[in-house]
């Protein structure tokens, strides 16, 4: 991979330009988040890999991250991202957790196996949505699939306008689908539960051997986890390819406007409901209801729907609820401080 890349390369747009200033452009180097360890910030600019220290005086960064940097290399400002993947954190922990930022299309890879789960597809085309970005759908492992018509029927359920290809990621020919979304300046990331080809799809892509994959279990077609790190990655297309870990927990927050979306079709049967505040359960005048009675909405569809929206609207209140704790305890704080300082003075 050669270390000497142009901004446009890198994925720079007219989006960030238009945030700097002509004495920055001219002072400051443009530097893309690629990488993330525990101390330090992996970077790539124009001049070939930087790496910044973490520290307080670091915004909290994650990868695809555009920054500038002084003439010392110190960090100076976070540009403003052109989308943000966050989620809530796995586990009990009350958090939110960056994902990604300023990705132009988000391929979710499904397997056409026993994994293959409409509810979870639904799940990260709400996150896709909700962060503004171009969502296509890649069903994997068709060598081994003898039913590719059933999955590519239930995938169509998702919407008549989602985009869907069916790919081997063994074969690049192939997967050379992909590289209408791989141009120069475009950034892709890969999304999908452990065990879909996300690995091998990846290094077909990149034509290089950059993660390890493993076999999946026979007993239910779950994978096992074989990316642990988000990296940033140039493609010879032009554009550049962002590498996440399996997730098998995606927890939705703040994603309201991101479900209505995927779920388009709900939203405006419930336009048209008696009642504004209906639960789309039992009540008179439902068009939603009516809907699924007609066979022209599924069941599950529905179900998920309103899952997903009590699940986001939870998370939300519980964070919104720890950053008021938060706020509260930083006061509690500097209150005590400054009354000890008093004392120490008096």
């Amino acid at each position: 991979m050669s270390e000497q890349l142009s901004l446009p390369q890198l994925g720079w747009q007219p989006f960030f330009q238009q945030q700097i200033s002509l004495e920055e452009f001219e002072s400051c180097t443009m530097a893309r988040v690629i990488g993330q360890q525990r101390s330090l910030i992996a970077l790539l600019t124009t001049q070939g890999r930087r790496s910044l220290p973490l520290s307080p005086s670091v915004a909290e960064l994650v990868v695809g991250d555009w920054i500038l940097l002084d003439a010392e290399n110190r960090f100076t400002r976070l540009l403003e991202r052109l989308s943000l993947f966050s989620r809530k954190a796995a586990g009990a922990k009350v958090a939110t957790q960056l994902i990604a930022a300023n990705i132009n299309t988000l391929f979710i890879v499904s397997s056409m196996n026993q994994d293959f789960n409409l509810n979870r597809l639904e799940r990260y085309l709400s996150l896709a949505n909700d962060a503004g970005v171009d969502p296509v759908i890649l069903l994997t492992k068709a060598d081994l699939c003898e039913d590719r018509q059933a999955y590519i029927e239930q995938a169509q359920l998702l919407g008549p306008t989602q985009e869907i290809l069916i790919l081997n990621s063994l074969q690049p020919e192939n997967v050379r689908q992909l590289t209408a979304w791989c141009s120069t300046g475009k950034t892709i990331a890969f999304l999908g539960s452990s065990g879909v080809g996300k690995s091998t799809l990846i290094n077909t892509l990149l034509g290089d051997t950059l993660q390890q994959t493993q076999a999946i279990r026979e007993d239910d077609a779950k994978g096992r986890h074989t990316t642990t790190s988000r990296s940033l990655h140039p493609l010879a297309t032009g554009g550049l390819l962002l590498d996440t870990p399996g997730m098998r927990e995606l927890q939705l927050a703040a994603c309201e406007h991101g479900v209505e979306e995927t779920f388009a079709e709900i939203a405006l049967l419930a336009s048209h409901c008696r009642f504004a505040d209906c639960q789309h359960q039992s009540e008179p005048g439902c068009a939603v209801r009516a809907a699924i009675e007609a066979g022209t909405l599924h069941e599950r569809r529905l179900n998920n729907y309103l899952k997903l929206m009590r699940e986001q609207a939870f998370n939300s209140a519980t964070l919104a609820e720890k950053r008021a704790n938060d706020r509260k305890f930083a006061r509690h704080v500097r209150t005590v401080v400054n009354s000890k300082r008093k004392e120490k003075n008096g």
